[in-house]
């Protein structure tokens, strides 16, 4: 399997299946920094980025949402001085799907090329 990172996304509709717990455990270790939380009662994908002044927040978060941009799919942001929490999941099928855990990847790969604080 080629890094998660490298995967290409798919069109993912309303009827796409959600990732199954056995999916999860595979995925998961790619991502180790993301925690899965689930909100009124849809699982997603979270990780809070640091950073040492609100441009360079800024930044990450402009380039995230060139990621998004180009797979189609698009994250929750919020952008606060010296942080940025970035969420994934797919609203059309209320939940997790393959392609969060991509994006989570690429997000990560964005991030190791950014100047962090922690």
């Amino acid at each position: 399997m080629s890094q998660l990172s490298e995967q290409a996304c798919e069109a993912c509709s309303w009827d796409a299946p959600l990732v199954t717990d056995s999916e999860i455990e595979q995925l998961k270790p790619s991502i180790p920094d993301w925690q899965i939380l689930e909100r009124d009662g849809i699982m997603q994908l979270e990780r809070v980025f640091t950073f040492r002044n609100f441009k360079q927040a800024l930044a990450f978060t402009n380039q995230i949402g060139e990621v998004a941009e180009e797979a189609g799919h698009h994250p929750a942001l919020l952008t606060e001085w010296g942080k940025v929490t970035v969420t994934w999941w797919s609203h059309a099928i209320k939940g997790l799907h393959r392609n969060d855990f991509i994006l989570a990847a690429r997000t990560d790969e964005v991030a190791k090329s950014n100047v962090r604080a922690d």
